[in-house]
């Protein structure tokens, strides 16, 4: 088996050069690089990850949790992250709580023994924010509150109710159904806090199931426009086939209703049950997309959507993993993550930053912008005189 002291003697340098050509470390001549780089290929070498991630203090390796890698949306965010991590030179381990229940304590319990560099959790966590504070390494949530140290970067769904509500309200509506997952169990009860009062929502963006927030601000907007609102839930958003289930439900169990606003796997279901019962879109029925994935693409008619800036969103979580994991080791590269994110917001303008202090300590929420894109499944707001 070629060792590292078989690359030394083709390359004829010291074992302590060799190594740092693998760790890409200390000054080495170009030449140098360049003669141990031909003998590790001509003698294939490959080196050993264990003995490199000891001498770098690192795995080089990120957990990434998500709820199900079946839908369409946390597929295509996965795919992002591990694109932005693999510019970084990282490389992403993924769970889907949806098929390891375990799979948040056995991440957590890596990211503690250093397994893992850092983790982004981006599923419901059953843990009060106690535990996440006390894990002291670097986390980073998508779209959920776990607790004031831990950064977050998500959506910014208080906007994307606004957004829904302005095409329906415009269109005329009388009767909205939403279709979303369970959102009574995914309150953040921890910090005391209900989510009870839409209005609130859009200084406290921190409730642990995050598209509650645009559903209560829509419904919160519906009210005052004296638009009727009701909710279909889905119990188990990886269940695929539920989200059939709930586009019957709309129809079978609101007989007056005239726009639905829905996942995207959820409004194409509404699409084809809108089909067979002879309803028009959008003749007779509003149908809006929450999320905007290329499922609205693809349903019969182009939806129209609220479109959530997938890569943009994944870009800052892998941004904010590295300033966290700087920060974490006390590396002299922390200003250099900094300038990471900096540029970031700069590059895409549809970046906002919100601020809440929580008792004291300020709790970071960067939130994308959304965007709501009018298709063939809506009144034009053209047509409505509706800039």
């Amino acid at each position: 088996m070629v060792g590292i002291r078989d690359v030394a003697k083709k390359a004829g340098v010291s074992t302590s050069t060799v190594s740092l050509v693998i760790n890409n470390s200390g000054y080495v001549s170009q030449n140098t690089r360049d003669r141990v780089t031909a003998a590790m290929k001509e003698l294939n070498y490959i080196p050993n990850d264990l003995a490199k991630n000891l001498y770098k203090g690192r795995t080089d390796t990120v957990g990434v949790i998500m709820p199900t890698l079946q839908h369409p949306f946390f597929a295509s965010l996965v795919g992002r992250i591990q694109h932005y991590l693999d510019l970084q030179g990282m490389r992403a381990l993924l769970c889907s709580t949806a098929d390891q229940e375990t799979g948040e304590k056995q991440y957590v319990d890596m990211l503690q023994r250093h397994t893992l560099d850092a983790l982004i959790m981006g599923s419901h966590s059953q843990n009060a924010q106690e535990y996440w504070e006390e894990i002291k390494r670097p986390v980073v949530a998508f779209d959920r509150y776990l607790c004031d140290s831990i950064p977050t970067v998500g959506a910014d769904h208080i906007s994307g109710g606004r957004l829904v509500a302005r095409a329906l309200i415009a269109a005329g509506v009388q009767h909205v159904v939403t279709i979303g997952g369970p959102r009574d169990r995914f309150h953040d009860r921890d910090r005391g806090i209900e989510l009870l009062n839409a209005r609130e929502l859009s200084s406290r963006p921190d409730s642990s199931f995050p598209t509650v927030r645009y559903q209560l601000v829509l419904e919160d907007e519906l009210a005052t426009a004296g638009i009727e609102a009701d909710y279909v839930i889905v119990e188990d958003l990886a269940d695929l086939s539920l989200f059939l289930t709930a586009a019957r439900s709309a129809f079978e169990d609101f007989d007056n209703v005239d726009a639905i606003v829905a996942p995207d796997l959820a409004a194409a279901a509404v699409l084809q049950e809108a089909e067979r019962r002879g309803i028009r879109v959008p003749e007779d029925l509003q149908v809006i997309a929450y999320d905007g994935t290329y499922v609205s693409l693809f349903a019969g008619k182009q939806i129209s959507a609220i479109t959530q800036n997938i890569d943009e969103t994944a870009r800052r979580l892998v941004a904010h993993v590295m300033q966290e994991i700087e920060r974490y080791s006390g590396g002299s590269s922390a200003v250099a993550a900094r300038s990471v994110l900096e540029k970031a917001s700069n590059d895409f303008q549809g970046y906002v930053s919100v601020t809440d202090n929580v008792e004291g300590v300020p709790y970071r929420f960067d939130a994308v912008k959304l965007e709501y894109i009018e298709r063939e499944t809506t009144t034009p707001l053209d047509d409505l005189g509706v800039e």
